[in-house]
């Protein structure tokens, strides 16, 4: 089984600290959409084989897409693929785009998730972020989604932003868990580089994320949500019984995946592919025939580090009878040597961070503020 993704390179705003490809020039909409299109056409004879049980349609802002320009892409898809006709099709959405006839439209194409940008119920951080809907839009959007049918749906939320307060940051949470959403996706602020927040950051205009008031809040965010009846699957996402990104977590357990349009990364099993991250550059490749990708062949070492670093974000944690199956008996004893060392390291430094049985290495809610850390220790 494999997963499409399509990346939509368009928004209305730049949001301060975005780094994902992107453009707000709107007028080649259609021939991006063509452009994609063709992609996926072209490409579809490798992928015929492996039915396509996700699609997702990120960004960008996929809820720019006319009717059209989505029509184009979803025909495309189910003319070419083996799409299952139980699979997940996702939407990423704005609130703002969140209208009766759009969410209408969508029903009707075959769109039966939608992902929520709403970051936050707060006017003030939305500003701050110069996010394109208000508060009020962030409200009356999930009320829409509700009354039109959509029952899977998702909503972003960013905390430990500069000026969110503890308070705050629980009146976000009480308000998505009282809507009854049932997913969260939930982010710390990151300063990227090259972005405006990393110039208003650098320039001194405005202050740098606070990482104790971040892990306060993702302390917070665990604890809030699971007592309301969230599972904590993966270290960003939270979901109601039978509710999870069936989409993302064909990431994190190894599965095959293409993606399409400009920026978009593939994983065939063997190797990453990612296209050319500018819009003019991809639409001109695809129309003239040029290569407009770069490719990676994998590395035994590379499949190893990407597995532990994905395996530890989720409830399920590392497998170690899948570690010893692909990696070997003598990489396993490795493993457990490194293990071992970090929990003599961290033991007088506060709770425990992983908890080790003899099937699998999992984090603790304390071990989940240095994922990346503990992974990067086992590499």
């Amino acid at each position: 089984m494999a997963g499409i993704y399509i990346h939509i390179p368009f928004c209305r705003k730049a949001c301060h600290y975005c780094n994902f490809h992107f453009s707000t020039q709107l007028d080649n909409k259609l021939r991006m959409a063509n452009a994609i299109a063709r992609e996926l056409t072209e490409r579809a004879p490798i992928w015929q084989a492996h039915p396509i049980e996700t699609l997702y349609f990120g960004g960008g802002t996929p809820s720019l897409l006319s009717q059209e320009e989505l029509n184009t892409l979803l025909s495309v898809v189910r003319d070419q693929f083996n799409l299952s006709p139980t699979a997940e099709i996702t939407l990423e959405a704005n609130p703002d785009d969140l209208t009766s006839p759009a969410l209408d439209s969508w029903q009707a194409a075959g769109i039966n998730r939608l992902s929520i940008g709403i970051q936050s119920f707060h006017e003030t951080d939305l500003r701050w972020m110069n996010r394109a809907h208000t508060a009020v839009e962030a409200r009356e959007g999930l009320k829409r989604v509700q009354a039109a049918g959509f029952e899977n749906f998702s909503i972003d939320l960013i905390y430990g932003t500069p000026g969110l307060s503890d308070e705050a940051w629980m009146e976000n949470l009480q308000i998505a868990i009282s809507s009854r959403v049932p997913h969260l996706s939930c982010y710390a602020l990151t300063v990227e580089e090259k972005t405006a927040l990393a110039h208003l950051v650098k320039s001194g205009r405005m202050p740098d994320t606070d990482p104790e008031q971040q892990s306060r809040h993702f302390l917070l965010l665990m604890e809030t949500v699971r007592k309301s009846g969230y599972e904590h699957y993966e270290i960003s996402n939270f979901a109601l019984p039978g509710y999870r990104s069936r989409h993302n977590s064909s990431y994190w357990s190894g599965k095959l995946y293409l993606g399409a349009g400009p920026g978009a990364h593939s994983f065939d099993g063997h190797s990453r592919r990612w296209n050319i991250s500018n819009n003019a550059l991809y639409i001109k490749a695809i129309e003239t025939g040029e290569n407009f990708h770069e490719e990676e062949v994998l590395t035994k070492e590379n499949r190893r580090h990407e597995y532990i670093m994905t395996a530890l974000r989720t409830v399920e944690g590392l497998d170690m009878k899948y570690y010893t199956d692909q990696y070997g008996l003598s990489e396993t004893k490795l493993l457990e040597k490194k293990l071992n060392q970090y929990l003599e390291l961290t033991r007088k430094e506060g709770p425990d961070r992983l908890v080790f049985s003899s099937d699998r290495i999992q984090l603790t809610d304390e071990g989940k503020l240095f994922a990346d850390g503990i992974a990067s220790f086992f590499f």
